[in-house]
């Protein structure tokens, strides 16, 4: 599914939410495989049981990673991802929490580098199912401005 905008067509102050996304024991197992991050934290419920959480948690890597995919709906081939700035882990993410991902079109700039297109920042903000922020950052987003608007 394509979804064509061009820098012009951002809107700062736009909204999209995404649907939710349960975080299962599965996905913390298979993302400690993949990344080597085996910590007790995320490992070790006996441990855990101990800790002032007193459960084990999702990666925050593991939440920022499925809140980047919830994200990624329509694909605009006039864009592209240009990184993540200001990541914070603001509050755990337990087995069996659901997320969802509010995203918020916070600034439009140029970009020094590229007359031909601009700089979205999207501020992505992720909730548990109690609209608690578990997760924020910045999503710049390199946009192809309209052919003759440059």
């Amino acid at each position: 599914m394509f979804h064509e905008q061009y820098f012009e067509d951002y809107i700062s102050g736009e909204q999209r939410r995404t649907g939710g996304r349960t975080i299962t024991e599965a996905d913390i197992v298979i993302h400690a495989g993949q990344t080597g991050d085996f910590y007790p934290h995320h490992m070790d419920a006996e441990w855990c049981r101990t800790q002032p959480f007193g459960q084990r948690m999702a990666h925050g890597t593991l939440v920022f990673s499925v809140a980047v995919g919830m994200t990624a709906g329509a694909i605009n081939p006039r864009a592209m991802s240009y990184g993540y700035d200001r990541l914070r882990f603001v509050k755990p993410v337990f087995i069996g929490d659901t997320i969802q991902v509010t995203v918020t079109v916070k600034e439009k700039r140029d970009d020094p580098k590229r007359p031909n297109h601009g700089i979205i920042v999207e501020t992505c903000q992720v909730l548990n199912q109690r609209d608690e922020t578990v997760l924020v950052c910045e999503h710049l987003l390199l946009v192809e401005r309209r052919p003759g608007d440059s």
